[in-house]
């Protein structure tokens, strides 16, 4: 089991994060401010989340958050402005540059990708810890 964990800070237009694995970072995210679960205006709860590959015509490979209360379709995939771009999800980014905002999310989520993708592939299970 590989965990990953995604250590937030939360502001009234967003929140941001510190994603890291085994104490190595990884990069920033970014996602919606909290508004108690609400589908597609907040950011997910604190917990722990079994994350697997997808794929869409949209996002095509990106990453699944399984197991979010009340809550379904929770990806991770490249976004910028958390307010303009996401809707409950989580995007991996470079750089953070304001509240749910940051900077080159595909350079992130490519990196992100590259990491947890071969774990997924050999049959590793790969959570994701959120906590504050």
């Amino acid at each position: 089991m590989i965990e990953l964990v995604l250590t937030r800070k939360y502001f009234l237009e967003g929140t941001n994060g510190k994603l890291e694995i085994e104490g190595r970072f990884i990069c920033f995210t970014i996602e919606l401010p909290w508004k108690n679960n609400e589908k597609q205006i907040s950011c997910i709860p604190e917990g722990k989340y079994q994350l697997e590959k997808r794929y869409s015509k949209k996002f095509k490979w990106h990453i699944q958050v399984h197991g979010v209360k009340n809550r379904n379709l929770i990806l991770i995939h490249p976004a910028n402005d958390a307010k303009k771009e996401l809707l409950g999800c989580v995007a991996p980014i470079s750089e953070l540059t304001g509240e749910g905002k940051g900077k080159k999310s595909i350079i992130a989520f490519n990196k992100l990708k590259a990491l947890i993708y071969p774990l997924l592939e050999l049959g590793e299970k790969v959570y994701l810890n959120v906590q504050s």
